[in-house]
């Protein structure tokens, strides 16, 4: 099965300056280089594709060339670089630059999403038999208010305040796996219609949105992964 990873690190991050490639506790190349390293340690990729606008990211992933035979470093057209970019025209972009029969989606703001998910998805991937595609997902069985229709939007039945355990669960898609056909990127969509949802715990599900979860992944890093 050829596999392609798709990394995309634009330049210009808006909520996080510089998220991409500013240090990362005593990483000097930041959350890519992060990546890069945990990629080392995989060999299920044909192609690890990094596509980025941004000089910066060439440069950390031109140091990584020689250790990572599959890396391409792929300029991204301005067109498809700024924050007004149609998710669904990046989307369609990536078959224009790979062959791959399968395209895996990750990104680098996933840092705790290591080298084991990776391998761990792409195996039940591998030996999917009811499902066309597999997106990771948290699985969250907390309150959730639903304004509409002003009740808890998880609650079973017609209980009004149920017991935690006792709620319907909810699947957050937290952004760090879709793995799907190249057809079904072809058509503008990173999974398929029944997609297998690939569960994570809540570290490894952490997704650096913020200034405020850039700060909290340096501490959770520097406490259990340095």
């Amino acid at each position: 099965m050829s596999l392609a990873l798709f990394i995309p690190v634009r330049k210009g991050s808006e909520r996080v300056k510089e998220k991409n490639t500013r240090k990362f506790s005593d990483i000097p190349g930041g959350l890519l280089e992060l990546k890069l390293n945990q990629l080392l340690k995989i060999t299920s990729f044909t192609e690890i594709i990094i596509s980025t606008n941004d000089p910066q990211c060439i440069e950390i992933a031109e140091g990584f060339k020689e250790k990572l035979s599959s890396l391409k470093i792929v300029q991204r057209p301005e067109e498809l670089s700024s924050s007004e970019t149609k998710l669904t025209d990046l989307i369609k972009y990536i078959p224009q630059i790979t062959q791959c029969e399968h395209i895996l989606w990750s990104h680098v703001t996933s840092p705790f999403c290591q080298a084991e998910n990776y391998r761990d998805a792409i195996e039940k991937f591998r030996n999917l038999e009811n499902h066309d595609s597999l997106m990771s997902v948290e699985c969250k069985k907390e309150f959730f208010w639903d304004r509409k229709k002003k009740r808890l939007a998880n609650a079973k039945g017609n209980q009004v305040w149920p017991r935690s355990q006792d709620l319907e669960e909810i699947y957050q898609v937290n952004s760090a796996i879709f793995l799907a056909s190249r057809k079904f990127y072809e058509n503008g969509n990173r999974i398929g219609k029944d997609p297998f949802l690939y569960e994570m715990n809540k570290l490894d599900s952490w997704d650096i949105d913020t200034d405020l979860d850039f700060k909290l992944a340096e501490a959770i890093y520097e406490k259990f992964y340095r």
